[in-house]
């Protein structure tokens, strides 16, 4: 199959079988690796988080620089997720693949979902309170500071549609990330893979649930210590960090799930066992 497209990946119906079968080994993983790989995962996604932040607090870079600059180096979180392995509820969106060709029963990826997307909870804010504790905040004379509480506040303040839509356009691109990593066969094919999808969404301000379990807590332990007065914006507490989780969760299952999983599971895989029996 290979041959066709001239290059040495994964064609895009070998991506759909790998993905399916990756699907169904993720639903199976014992408790204790789920939830050590998700605190991982979402660690990694907040080391991104944390990349992006400090490069964004530089008042010298232009609107389109500070955006691209601050992308490339979101993508760091990500390229460790996948290089050194953890496990992402925004990537695991994909399992509706299998549950779709039925190896994976509605109980078995929901199960996943809520462990993996606790444990990124667990990973994101844990990370955010050792890097508050160290002093990081600091920096640039606390402009990482004041940007960390920005970034936060422009989230929260976001309506719900707003909040559920880029969520929704987040995931499409993280999945596609994930899928054409998949293609790849070594360290470098993933990374080009991951670095412009990853880069896009967060150049384009869309909506990333395990990053905003990163953000969010941030700033609450910023605003608790050293309150940044933002005139307009939402109050970064609990309530608006859950409410936001919660719908911008919903946009990325949508489009993880709904908008990447299941298209491909309809071109590629739908009808695989009938078309295998006859071969």
């Amino acid at each position: 199959m290979n041959e066709l497209y001239g290059f040495d990946a994964y064609s895009p119906r070998e991506i759909a079988a790998r993905v399916e079968s990756v699907g169904v080994a993720k639903a199976r993983f014992p408790l204790l690796s789920q939830v050590m790989l998700g605190i991982l995962a979402g660690a990694f996604i907040g080391l991104g988080s944390l990349y992006f932040t400090l490069v964004t607090s530089d008042a010298s870079l232009g609107f389109a620089a500070e955006r691209v600059i601050g992308g490339l180096a979101f993508s760091l979180g990500l390229l460790l997720v996948i290089v050194a392995g953890a496990e992402l509820f925004t990537g695991n969106n994909l399992l509706a693949m299998a549950w779709a060709e039925g190896k994976l029963t509605t109980a078995d990826v929901l199960r996943n979902w809520v462990i993996v997307c606790l444990s990124n909870f667990a990973g994101a804010a844990g990370l955010a309170l050792l890097v508050y504790l160290s002093g990081h905040l600091d920096m640039n004379g606390g402009a990482v500071a004041a940007q960390a509480v920005k970034i936060a506040a422009a989230k929260v303040s976001l309506t719900l549609p707003e909040a559920f839509f880029r969520g929704v356009l987040c995931n499409i691109l993280v999945c596609m990330a994930v899928w054409m990593a998949f293609a790849g066969r070594s360290v470098t094919d993933k990374a080009i893979a991951i670095v412009f999808p990853i880069s896009a969404f967060v150049a384009a301000g869309f909506e990333h649930s395990v990053a905003n379990m990163y953000f969010l807590p941030l700033a609450m332990l910023q605003q608790a210590a050293a309150p940044l007065a933002l005139p307009g914006a939402a109050a970064i507490d609990t309530a608006h960090m859950l409410r936001n989780l919660g719908v911008v969760i919903a946009g990325n299952i949508v489009g993880g799930s709904v908008l990447v999983a299941l298209v491909y599971h309809v071109i590629y895989r739908r009808g695989a066992k009938d078309e295998q029996g006859k071969a």
